[in-house]
C-alpha cells in the first residue's frame, strides 16, 4: 500500500535530532511522499533545506500561515515570493484563524485573498487552515470565485454541510487526520457523507496524533492508523482507502 501525507511539518523543532529517523519510519510504513506546509519567513529556509535533502519525498508548499499574519503581512508575502521559482506543490498553509485572537482579522482576510490570487497565477492548489472563521472564509472564497481556485481544507473537522457548501464553489477536498480517531469526534459521523474520492490523508505532525497515540508527538508513519480508522467507518478495506486517497493527492497536487 502507498500513502501520501498531505500536510506535515517535518522541520518543526519537535523532530530535532530524529528527523531522518522519522522520515525513514514513514517510508517503511508506506508513506511515499510528505507535503511540507509553509508557515512564515522564520521556518521557511529550514523547510526548504530539508526538502532539498529529500527530493521527491518531502515536497514543499509556499504560504503565510494565518497565525503569522500581522500588520506587516505584505512584507512577509514579498519575502515568500523569493521562493516562488522552486518546485512548489501548493500555496499553503493559508487561510483564517480567529480562535485565539481577532486583532488582525482584516489583515488575515487580505493576506488570504492575496495568496489565492498567487495560487491562481501559479496554477497551484491551495492548502487551507480554517478555525473559527467559517463565514469570513466563505466570503473570501466567494470574492475569489473568478480565480478558479482548487484545493483542500486541511485538518477538516467541520460538518458535511460545510463540505457540500465549499464543493459548490469549486474543486475541493478535505484533509483527514488524527482527529477522526478521537472519541466522540463529530467528523467520524460527518465523514460518512463525504465521498472517499474527496478525501486526503494527513497527520499535521507533530500535532494531533491519532488514538491510541493521542497526546504524543505525531509523525507521518501514523498515516496507516488514520487510514484504518477511515476504512472501518466507511466499511471498506484499508487497501481501498490507501488507493483512493493516494490517487486523490496525486491528482490535486499534480504528483
Amino acid at each position: 500500500m502507498e500513502f501520501i501525507d498531505t500536510h506535515t511539518h517535518n522541520c518543526d523543532s519537535a523532530f530535532d535530532g530524529e528527523r531522518d529517523l522519522v522520515i525513514e519510519r514513514a517510508l517503511k510504513a508506506g508513506v511515499s511522499r510528505m507535503l511540507q506546509a509553509d508557515i512564515d519567513s522564520r521556518e521557511r529556509p529550514g523547510m526548504f533545506e530539508l526538502t532539498d535533502r529529500y527530493p521527491g519525498i518531502l515536497l514543499p508548499m509556499l504560504g503565510l500561515y494565518p497565525g503569522s499574519v500581522d500588520s506587516s503581512w505584505q512584507k512577509e508575502i514579498d519575502a515568500m515570493l523569493d521562493y516562488s521559482t522552486r518546485n512548489i506543490v501548493a500555496i499553503g498553509e493559508i487561510g483564517l484563524d480567529y480562535h485565539f485572537d481577532t486583532t488582525f482579522r482584516k489583515e488575515q482576510k487580505d493576506a488570504f485573498f492575496t495568496q489565492l490570487e498567487l495560487a491562481a497565477k501559479m496554477n497551484l492548489p491551495v492548502n487551507i487552515h480554517l478555525r473559527d472563521a467559517t463565514e469570513d472564509f466563505f466570503d473570501v472564497i466567494k470574492a475569489a470565485s473568478h480565480l478558479g481556485i482548487r484545493g483542500n481544507l486541511h485538518a477538516f473537522s467541520g460538518s458535511a454541510e460545510t463540505f457540500r457548501r465549499v464543493s459548490r464553489m469549486g474543486d475541493w477536498y478535505v484533509g483527514i487526520g488524527g482527529v477522526l480517531t478521537f472519541k466522540k469526534a463529530s467528523i467520524a459521523r460527518d465523514i460518512l457523507e463525504i465521498p472517499t474520492e474527496r478525501i486526503l490523508l494527513e497527520t499535521d505532525s507533530p500535532y494531533l496524533a491519532p488514538t491510541p497515540l493521542r497526546g504524543t508527538r505525531n509523525e507521518s508513519a501514523n498515516i496507516p492508523l488514520i487510514a484504518a480508522s477511515l476504512a472501518a467507518i466507511k466499511g471498506v478495506s484499508i487497501e481501498e482507502i490507501a488507493a483512493v486517497t493516494t490517487s486523490n493527492a496525486k491528482k490535486l497536487f499534480s504528483l
